[in-house]
Order: C-alpha cells, then sequence, then structure tokens
C-alpha cells in the first residue's frame, strides 16, 4: 500500500519556474490536436537546411569553367567535385560540436543561427568571383549547417507522443523535397541573362553574376524562415540551482515532504544512470550506422539516377534531357508531399524498426526495375518510371523517418542533439564519398555492356540493391537491439 501511494505522484510532471522547457511542456500538455503551427516551422526549417545541399549540381560545371581554374575541358570535373564534396565536409567536422552546443544553449539559437549562415554564405557563394572564393564559401556553409540535427531532436521533443511520428515524418519529407527541389531551383536561375534575356541584360547585376540569382532566392527563403524563428518556442530543459529553489516554494503546498524526496531521487537516478558516453550507447550507435547505410544508398541512388536517365539508349539509359529529369524529381517531389499528408504515418503504427524494415524490403523489387523500364517507351515509360520513382522515394521516407524516431528515443532530451550531432557527422563522410563511388560504379558498368553476368546498368542497381539487402539485415538483432534493451525518453518503446 504505501509503494501504491508514492507511485501516483511520481506520475505527476514538476515544472520549474522561469525554465523554457517546463514552460514549453505545459503548452503542449495542455494542447490537444496536431501542431500545426509549430509542424510548418519545423517543415521550413528543415527545408531551409536542405536546399543548399544539391542546388548547384545542374550549373556547377558551367561555374567552374567560367571561373577559368581549369585549363583543359576534362580537368572541370575534377574541380567541380571539390566544391562539391566541401559542403559536406564543413558540416561533418562540425556537426556533433552544432549538437553538443544545442544540448547546453537550446536548440533554438542553433537552429536560428544555421538559417543565418544560409542567408550570407549562399549569398557570398553566388558572387564567388574565383574558385577559392567559391570553395571557402561552401565549406563554410557546410560548416555552419546546424539545422538538422538540431530540428530532428526539436521536432522529438515539440509534439505529444501521439504525434512524434509525425514530427519526424515533416523532417525527413522536407528534406528530401529539398534536395528533390534545390537541383530544380539552381537549373532554372542560374545564368537568366541567356535564359531570360528580355527581363536580365548581361550589364545588370545577374548578369555579371550569373549564378548569384539562384543563391539569393534560396537565402531570402531563409531569412524569412530566420525571421520565423523568433517565434519558435525553446524546448531544453534548464533547470539551475536558483530556478529549482525557486519552484520549491511555489510547488511545496502540492506535495508532502516523502513525496517530494521521491520524486527527487527518481529524477537523480535516472539522470545518473542516463549521463554516459553516446558511443558506448549500442541502441544509439547501431541506429546511427543504419542510418549511414540507407543514406549512402540513397545519395548514390539520386546520382546514379540522373547518370542513367540522361545516358543514351545504347549504355542501357534512357536519353532523358536534363529538364525531363528535372520533372521527374518535381513529379516524386509533390508525391512525397502527399504520402507524407495522407498515408504516413498510420494511425496505428507498427513500430519504426518494422516500418523500416518493410519499407527496405519493399523498396528491393523497385531498384531492381529500373534497368527493364529502359525497355519501355512512350507515354508507358513516362507513366510507370514515375509511379516507380513515387513509391522508391516513398519508402526511402518511410525508412528515414522510422530511424529518425529510434535515435530520438534512445537517448534522454539533454544528450538528444548531441546524438543527431554525431549521427549528421557520419552521414555527412557518407554521403561526401557516396557520389563518387557510385559515379566510378556507372562508369565501369558502361564498359562491360557485353558481360554475361550483370551488364552494364544491371551491375549499378543490382550494387545498389544488395546495399539495400544489407540494411535489412542490419535491422535484426543482435545488431539491432530488441525492445528491452532501448533506453526510452519520454516516448514508447519501439516495437520489433
Amino acid at each position: 500500500m504505501e509503494g501504491e501511494s508514492l507511485r501516483e505522484p511520481l506520475l505527476k510532471k514538476v515544472y520549474y519556474k522561469n525554465c523554457p522547457g517546463c514552460r514549453t511542456e505545459r503548452l503542449k500538455d495542455a494542447q490537444k490536436g496536431v501542431p500545426f503551427r509549430l509542424l510548418s516551422f519545423i517543415w521550413l526549417c528543415s527545408l531551409c537546411s536542405a536546399l543548399p545541399v544539391a542546388f548547384l549540381f545542374p550549373f556547377l560545371y558551367f561555374m567552374i569553367r567560367d571561373l577559368h581554374i581549369a585549363k583543359r575541358v576534362e580537368d572541370i570535373g575534377f574541380y567541380a567535385g571539390f566544391v562539391g564534396s566541401s559542403f559536406m565536409i564543413g558540416r561533418a567536422l562540425t556537426s556533433t560540436l552544432w549538437g553538443m552546443a544545442a544540448d547546453r544553449y537550446g536548440r533554438k539559437p542553433i537552429i536560428m543561427i544555421g538559417t543565418f549562415s544560409v542567408l550570407i554564405f549562399n549569398m557570398l557563394f553566388g558572387l564567388s568571383t574565383n574558385y577559392s572564393m567559391a570553395l571557402s564559401t561552401r565549406f563554410i556553409l557546410g560548416g555552419f549547417n546546424c539545422v538538422l540535427g538540431s530540428i530532428r531532436a526539436y521536432a522529438a521533443e515539440i509534439c505529444r507522443d501521439e504525434y512524434r511520428a509525425l514530427g519526424q515524418s515533416v523532417v525527413s519529407t522536407s528534406t528530401s523535397i529539398g534536395v528533390i527541389m534545390g537541383p530544380a531551383i539552381g537549373g532554372y536561375f542560374a545564368q537568366p541573362a541567356e535564359k531570360f534575356p528580355h527581363i536580365f541584360s548581361k550589364s545588370s547585376l545577374f548578369g555579371r553574376y550569373p549564378y548569384f540569382l539562384p543563391c539569393l532566392a534560396i537565402s531570402i527563403l531563409s531569412g524569412c524562415v530566420f525571421i520565423a524563428c523568433f517565434w519558435l518556442p525553446e524546448t531544453l530543459h534548464m533547470h539551475s540551482k536558483e530556478n529549482e529553489q525557486s519552484n520549491d516554494a511555489h510547488e511545496a503546498p502540492s506535495y508532502g515532504s516523502d513525496e517530494k524526496e521521491a520524486i527527487k531521487e527518481t529524477t537523480e537516478k535516472e539522470s545518473s544512470s542516463t549521463d554516459e558516453n553516446l558511443l558506448k550507447n549500442w541502441p544509439l550507435m547501431s541506429t546511427i550506422i543504419l542510418y549511414c547505410v540507407f543514406s549512402l544508398h540513397d545519395f548514390a541512388f539520386s546520382e546514379i539516377f540522373s547518370l542513367w536517365a540522361v545516358s543514351g539508349k545504347k549504355y542501357g539509359g534512357l536519353s532523358f534531357t536534363s529538364q525531363a529529369v528535372g520533372q521527374v524529381h518535381a513529379i516524386s517531389g509533390f508525391g512525397i508531399l502527399l504520402f507524407q499528408f495522407f498515408v504516413f504515418p498510420p494511425e496505428k503504427s507498427p513500430g519504426p524498426i518494422m516500418v523500416t524494415r518493410v519499407s527496405a524490403i519493399l523498396s528491393i523489387p523497385l531498384t531492381q526495375s529500373f534497368p527493364f523500364i529502359a525497355a519501355l517507351s512512350g507515354l508507358s515509360l513516362d507513366l510507370i518510371l514515375n509511379v516507380v520513382c513515387i513509391f522508391k522515394n516513398a519508402l526511402s521516407v518511410s525508412i528515414m523517418t522510422g530511424l529518425f524516431i529510434l535515435q530520438n528515443v534512445a537517448v534522454p532530451q539533454h544528450q538528444r542533439a548531441a546524438a543527431n550531432g554525431i549521427s549528421m557527422t557520419l552521414v555527412s563522410l557518407f554521403k561526401a564519398f557516396g557520389p563518387a563511388g557510385g559515379g566510378v560504379l556507372f562508369s565501369w558498368a558502361q564498359k562491360r555492356l557485353d558481360a554475361s553476368f550483370l551488364p552494364g546498368e544491371h551491375l549499378v542497381f543490382f550494387v545498389l540493391t544488395v546495399i539495400t539487402f544489407i540494411g535489412v539485415l542490419m535491422t535484426f538483432k543482435p545488431f539491432l537491439p530488441p525492445p528491452r534493451e532501448w533506453k526510452i525518453f519520454r516516448g514508447k518503446v519501439p516495437t520489433l
């Protein structure tokens, strides 16, 4: 009976005065229904972080050519590769530090720093007059690209338990849309004096700096998001000794001395048991490694798909123009948006582990179907290709959402942003080397069109399938721990 009397007060939340996290918790507990306003902020912040990642790829070749750093045409790709990788290298070097800062000083200031950096350094990249300036601005932009890790932790904390999967889905979906729509912005707005001579003259600002307009468009969006971030509530709990003493004075009449002592003992026990080295937290690290595997697949697939689509029919490609490839990406982006709002997450979710596993298994036959799609033509080609791409990208969003949920429930709040920072560091390294490996693989595959085993493009998509299959195997134990071994904080145990 005595144990039962103590158990009831322990279920009551204690809100500390002057703590922004407690203030947000109080508002969250009082609010019923989906927090659409906060989710829209999260969507915009994630989009702002993702747009600069790949928007330069459609015009990077021409930009390097105009900077006159390459002595031969064959060297343009060499110098372009360094500019393309500098962003991810910069992000890999700083993501963990930004995550630790978010755990110490709050999610909101780190998110605001990240959005403001896009406003400044993305414009400077568009105004680059030499190769060193282009390389350094992209590197610095990557170094300050601290939004995604913090916003994933923020999405896990701002939503009630029943909407936590929706919050992570918003992050993964907006990131995917940003990576898809970024190149569309870059390809359409670059060199405006040549594409729209009746609007932009060659002597105007955009004529003298032909790659500034797409950078400016993304920077303007980032500036608007930066201003909107002032209204974001902070979710990090900050309980100083003065704060706790002030709270004791206000909360003392609500609890007896035995009850308050029990609450204090439980809090101290939880804190001591969870403040561990993140690198020794196997549920977290196994999920991050799994996230790296699927991210490597997705980034390599994005590059390989574009190369395959524009390559000639004799090489097993589709002979598409860059505009046709962009149209496929645009349709896929719209499909992902509809998928997020109307399909995922389901009301009765089978759990993040099962969602990740099933989505990965279903994506295997879709990946293997691309070489056979090349045999089609006309309307059937366009229809089947777009349907397969929509389902492929939707399954990818489901995989990433499940992994985001697992990462955030594997650690307590005061380590959540640091955990996402470690995740971004490792994933950035994989993404920095993934496209290079995909390009080498694609080039090698086109030299073995007459091979008896996996000729041409069949080899490329088979390797992508193998990567996905490895990821599927990693969703089982002993690699991914069973639910009872997870350290769950303010969330539900993920089911297998």
